[in-house]
């Protein structure tokens, strides 16, 4: 805990109401949490299926599907930018016939952003996902089932309602580290302002130009923590019983 205090002790908290007026810092407040909610969304759209075949899907080689997803909870932030600009970079593997074939260029642009931010925070709603999918009770489906309801009917209107705590926590945390990245993101998407420069970011610049400032902003993040933490606290801090 000493670094948080340190931060909570040190922090120029009567800074704080100035810097969040400045056109850059609102800029890159609104940013980041649109990037982040972008990401979330996109992390729904897409992870809530991956969790799905993981915990249900009875297919070869799913444990090396597992590894590949989970991957980027334990890959260095840096490396996951570099892996991305080798695969959407304008000369990337697939990011070449993106910008041949379609105009999409992704590297130094708000939607590389959400690209970064997606990459890194997905796996953390799919793990979370599939957790409660795997636990989750198999005979309310098989009745559902029985009555002839198809499985897309079972899916939507008894799986998911069953799992819609973790649901949350995953989205929650999803959004929470999207909000938090920075090394995929500097790495992919650059640090220009008002296009890619997201909160971390803005923090990372201040500190090189005006360390208070820096601090000050960081209380901001610090802020969001607290309340995923706050906001989880039922499901992981008081244990199962209480979820």
């Amino acid at each position: 805990m000493l670094p948080l205090v340190a931060l909570l002790l040190r922090a120029p908290w009567g800074s704080l109401g100035k810097l969040l007026s400045e056109d850059e810092v609102r800029t890159a407040l609104r940013l980041s949490l649109e990037c982040a909610t972008a990401a979330t969304v996109i992390s729904l759209a897409l992870g809530v299926p991956l969790a799905w075949v993981l915990a249900r899907a009875k297919l070869p080689g799913l444990a090396f599907i597992r590894a590949v997803v989970t991957l980027p909870l334990v890959l260095p932030p840096v490396v996951g930018g570099i892996a991305l600009l080798l695969a959407l970079g304008r000369s990337g593997v697939v990011g070449r016939y993106l910008d041949q074939w379609f105009g999409v260029t992704l590297p130094f642009t708000t939607a590389g952003v959400i690209v970064a931010e997606t990459f890194v925070a997905m796996p953390f709603l799919v793990v979370t996902v599939e957790g409660a999918l795997r636990s989750a009770d198999r005979d309310l489906e098989e009745a559902a089932v029985t009555l002839g309801a198809s499985r897309l009917t079972v899916f939507a209107r008894v799986t998911l309602p069953s799992i819609v705590p973790s649901l949350l926590a995953g989205s929650i945390l999803c959004w929470a580290r999207a909000l938090g990245e920075f090394g995929a993101t500097i790495t992919f998407a650059g640090n220009f302002p008002g296009t890619t420069r997201t909160m971390p970011l803005e923090i990372y610049t201040q500190f090189q130009q005006d360390p208070p400032a820096a601090e000050a902003l960081s209380l901001v993040l610090l802020f969001v923590a607290v309340l995923v933490l706050a906001l989880l606290r039922d499901r992981w801090l008081r244990g199962p019983a209480a979820s």
